[in-house]
């Protein structure tokens, strides 16, 4: 344990530029920072996003239906370069004041609609097409469960172990073993529910599927924090089995693309399938 024990004050200040990787752009504050409009192409479907775990969740989503045959679901994809601050201009905060990638536009309707918060994206889209969700109320109640489950869990895995372990300026020992403690709980839970599944929900793909390939499935394939040997992901062999198996469906490879500015691979906007190639 760090001898260096910290005493909180009385009243807690902000301290500008206090270390991590994204010190430049975090404040205690809201709102937007900086005019900026944001750019809108041709399709129904505006996203704005950036290709981070929960930015993959909704790309592989709209690839996924449009693999189905889902031509209304066809979409601009526009990068908000987070580290950057995009997601504080005028434009983004318009339609996510909580200043978070992703953010949907939907504008097939007489008035557009905005959306924000990945899991929402993904049930927006789900009942708007009718697909990756059980009909039956046994099936949707799970398929929520499983993925209001993502959302709630990942925080502890992203926020936390990934910011510790990856990101903070200082390796704080209590810290990065609560959260690894915590990630490995949870790849628990999911592995013994593969183990009786194909798939999270049962035999079907499902939007729970989509939210939590990004985090779980790239954290076991070794993609994500460069922490598979320190969690020893190759433990939860199920959820190795499920990874690998999503990996490889032709939507996910695209999905996985878009919004990309960084790596070998990059698509950083996507208007058309042409795109690709």
């Amino acid at each position: 344990m760090n001898d260096n024990a910290y005493t909180p004050p009385k009243v807690w200040a902000w301290k500008p530029g206090n270390g991590g990787r994204f010190a430049s752009i975090n404040r205690p504050t809201a709102g937007a920072r900086h005019d900026k409009a944001l750019p809108i192409g041709k399709q129904a479907l505006q996203l704005y996003s950036l290709a981070t775990p929960n930015g993959v969740k909704a790309t592989v989503m709209l690839e996924e239906l449009l693999e189905l045959g889902h031509q209304g679901a066809e979409y601009d994809a526009w990068p908000i370069r987070i580290d950057e601050g995009d997601q504080f201009g005028s434009g983004f905060v318009e339609i996510n004041p909580n200043s978070k990638i992703p953010a949907l536009l939907d504008r097939s309707g007489p008035r557009p609609i905005r959306v924000f918060e990945s899991g929402a994206i993904l049930l927006h889209l789900a009942e708007k097409f009718g697909a990756f969700i059980p009909a039956d109320p046994s099936g949707r109640a799970e398929c929520l469960s499983w993925l209001f489950w993502q959302m709630g869990s990942a925080p502890f895995l992203g926020g936390g172990f990934g910011h510790f372990y990856a990101y903070a300026p200082d390796k704080i020992e209590y810290a990065i073993d609560r959260y690894a403690m915590e990630s490995k709980r949870q790849l628990d839970v999911l592995d013994r529910r593969l183990a009786e599944n194909r798939h999270v929900c049962g035999c079907d793909y499902t939007i729970a599927d989509i939210a939590i390939w990004p985090w779980y499935g790239q954290l076991v394939l070794g993609e994500l924090y460069g922490a598979a040997e320190f969690l020893q992901v190759h433990e939860y062999r199920n959820v190795v089995r499920w990874a690998e198996e999503i990996a490889a469906r032709p939507a996910v490879k695209r999905g996985r693309l878009v919004n990309r500015t960084w790596g070998p691979d990059q698509l950083a906007e996507r208007h058309s399938a042409a795109d690709f190639t």
